[in-house]
């Protein structure tokens, strides 16, 4: 079928407004905000309705036509970029909440709901509910956060983004619809067990597997009062010390620590969040937190009132990062690490950005009470300047490398990053990767390129 045709058939599934081939259209479909290289697009869908993704999706099979299902195009990791061309469906019209459960505590939305409109609607309907949310624009979507292993505020007591999932609806690559997680069985969207939890076949796979339509994300209760406790340590080797202390005493909403030759150099600071109801509950956890970090070789800070505001934002706006150079650009590799490899990986990191000519910059966050730490180091750059941008590639190269070389496992990576993980994979775990996406997407439509094993 000629690409007229196909456009034809597109138009009368969506309506001919919310699709298109048109160059003009296409360009901000072909690239994302970070270094990966453009690739042209051959469509771009907007569909509102599931049935509309269904019928996509049969078109895409009959006609061997590759599709890039996109929610907010935030990754910075070329995730939503087409390797072989094909369709972008672009999810941002299904942004619907369904529901908000108050008793059990979880919302069932669309997968173009963003962060920004659940939140705000959670401000003004259920004020003493919260989700978490990433440090990204408010135009990320929660869903497309969650089903990349994102995480947020609230990681550090409850796990990243994709284990606060209680259940997906999902267009496979058949173009068939699939419940799973309790709604699967009961018409909550609850939980995820007791039936066999095949969610995470759906969790950094890069739609590769599918197309989630509808996402249940847990809520949690929210306090009345917040606070930032800072601590600078001189050390790296101090930071697992002082962050074990801090677990261990469950008092933290958040973690984050950050390396930064512009604002703090030769130091580490690290961020402890802390919630209450009342000013007194807040003081003696500040107490706590200001002794661990004496007994951790570190020296407690007060923040200035124009930082700490800043600070307490939510969510802490890393795209920042792109303001540190001329040309507006950033690119960073995220990375899941032990907490005892934090040292190693902060001072390597650093040697790789000056290797480059880029100003170190790291922001990274505890999550689950420590089991987990996300290591991001950042690499500013001129989007002017192709050598700057291809410095930025290259260092994102080494700090992935080294990740791996440490025991870590690249986040969200983009082709090169997903190169380095398959070559350390289990065979059998490649194996059964494999088999499992060739018995879904037989006709190999489903963003290919991505997880390529061959």
């Amino acid at each position: 079928m000629i690409k007229s045709e196909i456009l034809t058939h597109l138009e009368n599934i969506v309506g001919k407004e919310f699709a298109s081939n048109n160059q003009e259209d296409l360009f901000i479909y072909s690239q994302d905000s970070g270094a990966s290289l453009p690739r042209p697009v051959d469509f771009v869908v907007l569909p509102k309705t599931v049935e509309e993704i269904q019928n996509i999706v049969r078109l895409a099979n009959e006609e061997k036509i590759p599709i890039v299902p996109m929610g907010g195009g935030m990754t910075l990791s070329g995730l939503t970029i087409p390797i072989k061309g094909g369709i972008v469906i672009d999810l941002k019209r299904m942004d619907k909440i369904l529901e908000i459960n108050e008793i059990s505590r979880y919302a069932l939305i669309e997968a173009g709901v963003t962060t920004g409109r659940l939140t705000a609607y959670l401000e003004k309907h259920y004020p003493n509910l919260e989700v978490s949310i990433p440090d990204a624009p408010p135009s990320a979507t929660v869903t497309g956060n969650a089903l990349i292993h994102g995480s947020g505020f609230l990681s550090q007591k409850y796990g990243n983004h994709g284990d606060m999932i209680n259940g997906l609806e999902v267009v496979l690559p058949n173009g068939e619809i699939c419940k799973l997680g309790s709604c699967a069985v009961s018409e909550y969207w609850f939980t995820r067990g007791p039936i066999p939890d095949l969610i995470g076949l759906f969790i950094s796979s890069f739609g590769t597997m599918g197309i989630a339509t509808k996402l249940a994300i847990k809520l949690y209760p929210k306090d009345n009062l917040r606070e930032i406790v800072v601590g600078i340590f001189s050390d790296p080797k101090m930071i697992p010390d002082a962050i074990s202390k801090i677990t261990h005493t469950d008092i933290a909403e958040d973690i984050v620590f950050a390396v930064s030759e512009a604002l703090f150099k030769g130091y580490i600071f690290l961020a402890t969040y802390i919630t209450g109801n009342s000013e007194e509950d807040i003081g003696s956890k500040i107490k706590i937190l200001k002794r661990i970090y004496r007994k951790a070789k570190g020296n407690y800070m007060k923040v200035p009132e124009g930082f700490r505001n800043y600070f307490l934002e939510k969510p802490i706006f890393i795209s920042s990062e792109a303001d540190n150079r001329s040309g507006g650009g950033f690119e960073y590799s995220g990375n899941f690490i032990p907490l005892d490899k934090i040292p190693e990986a902060i001072e390597k990191a650093i040697e790789i950005s000056k290797k480059y000519d880029i100003s170190p910059s790291q922001v990274s966050r505890v999550i689950g009470k420590g089991h987990n730490i996300m290591f991001a180091a950042s690499f500013s750059f001129n989007r002017a300047d192709p050598n700057d941008m291809e410095n930025a590639r290259n260092a994102l190269h080494e700090t992935n490398e080294m990740i791996l070389k440490l025991g870590g496992i690249i986040w969200k990576p983009e082709l090169a990053g997903q190169k380095l993980i398959i070559e350390k994979m289990d065979p059998n775990y490649k194996k059964l990767f494999q088999a499992i996406r060739v018995a879904l997407d037989p006709n190999g439509i489903m963003n290919p390129g991505n997880w390529e094993i061959t």
